[in-house]
């Protein structure tokens, strides 16, 4: 099965971490996905830039609708992600532990929809 793990935290207390810090999480989070790779468990992963860099999209009344920025109000922001390969929820769950950003904030953990038609990766 396929599983999404979505890194959430505050960017205002992350941009708060020293840089040794922020360095320290980021090479842990590059160590983790080789030894997913390894496992034959890993499909992609990358933090995102801040939310000062997004654009929100909506559709309305057949005509895109743009906003600039961080629109939507949480306490929390998607901060980056891991796709992965599991056997099931429990070893999703097990690997989403062991993600640096979870220490900080959280990693959500939701299977991926099998859809016939989509292009392989």
């Amino acid at each position: 099965m396929k599983f999404m793990l979505l890194v959430h935290h505050d960017e205002a207390a992350f941009d708060k971490l020293s840089e040794a810090t922020k360095s320290k999480m980021l090479a842990e989070s590059v160590q983790l996905t080789h030894q997913l790779h390894a496992n034959g468990q890993y499909l992609s992963a990358s933090p995102l830039q801040s939310t000062s860099t997004a654009t929100l999209v909506r559709r309305r009344e057949g005509k895109p609708i743009m906003t600039d920025g961080p629109f939507i109000e949480t306490r929390e922001q998607v901060a980056g992600y891991f796709l992965i390969e599991a056997k099931d929820i429990q070893e999703a769950i097990a690997i989403a532990g062991r993600v640096p950003g979870a220490r900080i904030g959280s990693v959500e953990v939701r299977p991926l929809r099998e859809i016939s038609g989509l292009p392989v990766i």
